[in-house]
């Protein structure tokens, strides 16, 4: 048998999951590091950065470098079943506190626990039901009740070595307020924490998310814009690419190996963003097994791998789309630098140029809109543009000609 072929492929592109050696984030986990530091949290963090580029791989690891510093970690992702009421944000952070509190034991003389008679101090396990208890009980508003049950579980940690937690939540992007619905969940989370923050319970607060998110924080609460430290993970620089590229292999042992050929050509392709590291050199390693087993000389097949990569990332995106939605992103993959922002008059300006019917600024305002809601564009807090998906552009360019979008 081959002895290449007994290796099992080490790539692993996929949504959040590990890849076999993280490259560069040096600087990210430097950051990290110094809000650890933190007696009295005075900066949270927002973890954002387009599609593709591992904020959920990072967030995993910013975990244990956690817990090895004394913190306590609770969060998950935030779904949008989770974040359209107040009441369901409640519920959620409630299950986090349970978390925290499990193995605790309070009074049941306690507010919200429960009556014991004098002088029978009975104790009970600090449950989700129990926080439940104490949030009922409290007078005013969602905001007041959950700020009780935070400060209840922090009193209950008592002389704990371990009483500084962080709530750590992917996708954060789905947050938002209904005002129409009189819902503010984003805000409640906000004023929650900056609340029990400026009592100086250290309870640290992580949200990573697509770039929309802290545009859409700052638009909540204002005071978003100092409570938050903004991480932005972008792609890889050439040498941390091909630190991505080979190390897999190398530390593996495996006897295949990529020619410095091949590794610029995946570089270049890549453009240095992580997931398309690991789907392409999964690719390029299952054909290079192949080759050697039959003696053949290994080269990176550029189109085929492309052409997999279109059905598979981008050509789900691409079919959710209208055909007038599909002339306008044309258009901006028609851009002389499509993977740079853009302002609404540059983009009029250009379909002008390439369209019978082109956009007035309102109409491609509209649209932008609803694009960044399906999250192929994203806007800034200055007005501009950009592509939500990393090389959407040159897939729309070099995938789509004139004719099949004008139709």
């Amino acid at each position: 048998m081959n002895q290449a072929a007994e290796f099992l492929n080490p790539y692993r592109p996929g949504a959040g999951h590990m890849p076999p050696h993280l490259a560069g984030r040096e600087r990210e986990f430097a950051e990290f590091d110094r809000l650890l530091d933190q007696d009295v949290i005075l900066e949270n963090m927002v973890l954002t950065g387009l599609r593709g580029v591992g904020k959920t791989v990072l967030l995993d690891m910013f975990r244990p470098r956690a817990v090895e510093r004394g913190w306590r970690w609770v969060g998950t992702d935030l779904s949008e079943s989770a974040s359209v009421s107040e009441s369901r944000l409640a519920t959620r952070l409630l299950a986090d506190l349970s978390l925290i509190a499990a193995g605790l034991e309070v009074p049941e003389s306690k507010p919200g626990v429960g009556f014991s008679p004098p002088g029978a101090e009975r104790r009970t396990p600090l449950t989700f039901d129990v926080l439940g208890g104490i949030f009922q009980s409290t007078p005013g508003l969602v905001a007041d009740k959950i700020k009780a049950a935070l400060e209840f579980v922090w009193e209950s940690l008592g002389r704990q070595e371990h009483r500084r937690v962080i709530f750590a939540y992917d996708e954060a992007q789905n947050l938002s307020d209904y005002a129409g619905k009189e819902e503010y969940p984003l805000s409640l989370l906000l004023d929650v924490f900056q609340s029990i923050q400026k009592k100086g319970i250290p309870f640290m607060l992580i949200l990573t998310g697509l770039p929309t998110l802290f545009p859409k924080l700052v638009d909540a609460r204002t005071f978003a814009e100092r409570m938050f430290r903004v991480v932005t993970v972008g792609k890889l620089t050439r040498h941390e690419s091909e630190q991505a590229i080979l190390r897999p292999i190398e530390d593996a042992q495996c006897p295949v190996r990529f020619s410095d050929e091949s590794v610029g050509t995946i570089c270049d392709e890549s453009a240095g963003y992580p997931y398309f590291i690991q789907f392409i050199c999964r690719e390029v390693f299952d054909i290079f097994i192949q080759q050697a087993a039959g003696g053949g000389r290994s080269a990176v097949p550029v189109d085929p791998i492309q052409r997999k990569l279109d059905a598979d990332f981008f050509a789900g995106r691409w079919a959710r789309v209208t055909d007038r939605q599909r002339q306008l992103l044309w258009v901006i993959a028609s851009l002389d630098h499509p993977g740079d922002e853009f302002t609404i008059q540059e983009l009029v300006a250009r379909a002008k140029e390439l369209l019978d019917r082109p956009f007035s600024p309102s109409h491609a305002n509209q649209m932008l809109a609803g694009l960044a809601q399906q999250g192929l564009i994203y806007k800034n807090r200055f007005g501009r543009y950009s592509f939500a998906v990393p090389l959407l552009g040159k897939f729309i360019r070099r995938t789509y000609d004139r004719a099949s979008v004008l139709g």
